[in-house]
C-alpha cells in the first residue's frame, strides 16, 4: 500500500510522522459510521445540485460513485487505510479513485467538522430509538410476567436493607421494574427528540458563504430541523452525553435486577431456578450453575458508567468549536449501545424461562416477623397511638425472637400481657396473605391494586 497525498496536505512540506499518523487516526472505530457518512454526503451533493453550486452531471457522477463505494463497504470489499485517517477521508479518497477529480467538488461548502457531527448525530439518534424499542420489548416481557403470577397471587418477601420487611406480591415486584423500564424508554425517546437537529451546513464553525439549503439537507437526512448555531452545531456533544446518561441509568436498573436474580438463585434463597440456556457451569465443581448473564449485566454497568464519565471529562475542558479531543466521543457511545443491546435481548429471553418457587417465596415472606407492622396497624385501628403500638409490637418481636418463634406462635397470655387488645386469634389471623390484601393504597401491593397497575401499564404500552 502506498501513501497518497493527504486531502488536507496543501500547506505541509513534510510527511506526517508515522507514530503521529497512528495516534491521530480514528478509522479503526469510526468506519462504523460509513453508512451515515455516505448518507450525509448524498444529501449534501443533492442539495449542491438543487441550489446550482454543482451541475446535474457532477451530481450524478458523485452520487453514482458514492453508491458504488457504499456497495463495496457493504460487500466487505472496501480497503480501510490508516494513512487516510478516518471514515470521511477514506470514503472521499475512494470516491476520487473511482471517479477522478470531480470527487473533490463533494466537499464544497462542507467541513469535516460538520460532516462528523452529522454522522455521529445520525448514529446516536438511531441508537437511542433502537434502545428505546429494545427497552420496550423487555418492559412488555416483565409486564406479561406480572400478569402471569397475579392469577395465583404468588407472594414474595419485600426487603429493606436486605432484611425481610413486608410481604408483597411477586407481580408487584415485576411491576416495579416495568415502571423503571418505562422511564428508561422515555429517556431514550426524549434524547432522540432533542438531538433531532442537523449540523450539516455549519461548515468548520462559522457557516459558509455558499448558498446552501440547510433545511433541505436536514429533511433529506430525516432530521426535524437544522441546528440553530454553527458553533454549537460542530462543537457540542451533549446529545451523546444525554444518550450515555440514559444508558447509564438503564444499566443501573438492569444491574439492580441482576443483583436480585443472583441472590434469589442461590441455594440459601432458593426463590428461582434460572434456565440452563442462560447459565453456565464450573470447570471444577460439577454441581455449579452460575448466573453468568446476570453477573455480566451487573459488571458491564461499570463500563457503561465509565463511558459517560469519560465523555464528560473530555468535553468539560474543550473550547468552542471543534477540537480533536472530540474524536474520543464515539467509542464509548458504540460500546454502551452494543452492551445494552445484548443485555436487553438476553433478559427478554431469560425472564419468561425463569422458574419461581412459590412455596419457597411464601415461606420466606412469612419469616422475619414480616407481619409485625400489621399487628401495630391493628392496634392503631383500635385507637392506640401508632407510636405506642409500634413499641408494643417491638417488644413482642423481642420475646418471639429470643425463643425462636414467630408472632403467631406466641401464647394468648404473652400477647395479652403485651396489650389487652391482643390475643392468639388476632395474631394468627394476620397472615402474609391478609397483609398483602390489606395494602390497598394506590400503587400498593394489594391484588386489585396490582391488577389496576397492570391494566394501566398495558394501555400505555399499547398506545
Amino acid at each position: 500500500m502506498t501513501q497518497d497525498k493527504k486531502l488536507w496536505g496543501g500547506r505541509f512540506a513534510e510527511a506526517t510522522d508515522g507514530l503521529v499518523e497512528l495516534f491521530n487516526a480514528s478509522v479503526g472505530f469510526d468506519q462504523r459510521l460509513a453508512e451515515q457518512d455516505i448518507r450525509g454526503s448524498l444529501a449534501h451533493v443533492a442539495m449542491l445540485g438543487q441550489v446550482g453550486i454543482l451541475t446535474a452531471d457532477e451530481v450524478a457522477q458523485i452520487t453514482d460513485g458514492l453508491n458504488a463505494v457504499l456497495a463495496d463497504i457493504r460487500a466487505g470489499n472496501f480497503e480501510w487505510r490508516l494513512d487516510r485517517e478516518d471514515v470521511h477521508m477514506n470514503v472521499e479518497a475512494a470516491l476520487r479513485d473511482r471517479i477522478g477529480p470531480v470527487a473533490g467538488k463533494l466537499h464544497t461548502a462542507r467541513s469535516r467538522n460538520d460532516q462528523v457531527a452529522v454522522d455521529f448525530r445520525l448514529f446516536t439518534k438511531e441508537a437511542a430509538l433502537d434502545l428505546a424499542e429494545k427497552t420496550r420489548a423487555l418492559r412488555a416481557v416483565m409486564l406479561a410476567e406480572a400478569g402471569k403470577y397475579l392469577e395465583s397471587e404468588v407472594i414474595l418477601p419485600g426487603y429493606t436493607h436486605l432484611q425481610v420487611a413486608q410481604p408483597i406480591l411477586l407481580s408487584h415486584w415485576f411491576m416495579a421494574y416495568v415502571a423503571m423500564l418505562e422511564r428508561d424508554e422515555g429517556r431514550f425517546r426524549d434524547a432522540a427528540e432533542r438531538m433531532d437537529e442537523s449540523p450539516l451546513g455549519s461548515s468548520a464553525l462559522a457557516g459558509t458563504p455558499w448558498p446552501v439549503d440547510r433545511h433541505a439537507t436536514a429533511s433529506a437526512l430525516g432530521f426535524a430541523r437544522p441546528t440553530a448555531n454553527s458553533l454549537d452545531g460542530v462543537g457540542s456533544r451533549d446529545f451523546a452525553l444525554e444518550f450515555l446518561s440514559a444508558c447509564a441509568i438503564l444499566s443501573a436498573h438492569l444491574s439492580r435486577l441482576s443483583e436480585e436474580l443472583i441472590l434469589y438463585s442461590t441455594f440459601e434463597f432458593g426463590f428461582i431456578t434460572l434456565p440452563d440456556s442462560h447459565t453456565t457451569g464450573s470447570s471444577i465443581m460439577p454441581q455449579k450453575k452460575n448466573p453468568d448473564v446476570s453477573e455480566l449485566a451487573r459488571g458491564k454497568a461499570g463500563r457503561v458508567f465509565g463511558n459517560l464519565m469519560g465523555l464528560l471529562t473530555v468535553v468539560k475542558g474543550t473550547p468552542l468549536a471543534y477540537n480533536k479531543d472530540l474524536q474520543e466521543d464515539k467509542e464509548g457511545v458504540f460500546d454502551s449501545y452494543d452492551t445494552l443491546s445484548i443485555v436487553l435481548r438476553l433478559y427478554a429471553e431469560m425472564m419468561p424461562k425463569t422458574v419461581w418457587h412459590a412455596d419457597v417465596t411464601r415461606a420466606a415472606a412469612a419469616r422475619g416477623y414480616s407481619t409485625a407492622t400489621d399487628v401495630a396497624d391493628f392496634l392503631a385501628r383500635q385507637g392506640v397511638p401508632f407510636r405506642e403500638a409500634h413499641e408494643v409490637v417491638g417488644g413482642l418481636v423481642g420475646v418471639a425472637s429470643r425463643s425462636g418463634r414467630q408472632l403467631w406462635d406466641l401464647t394468648d397470655a404473652e400477647l395479652r400481657a403485651a396489650h389487652p387488645l391482643l390475643n392468639a386469634e388476632v395474631a394468627q389471623s394476620l397472615t402474609v396473605e391478609e397483609s398483602v390484601r390489606g395494602r390497598a393504597s394506590f400503587g400498593g401491593t394489594a391484588p386489585h391494586r396490582v391488577r389496576e397497575a397492570i391494566e394501566q401499564a398495558r394501555t400505555r404500552l399499547n398506545s
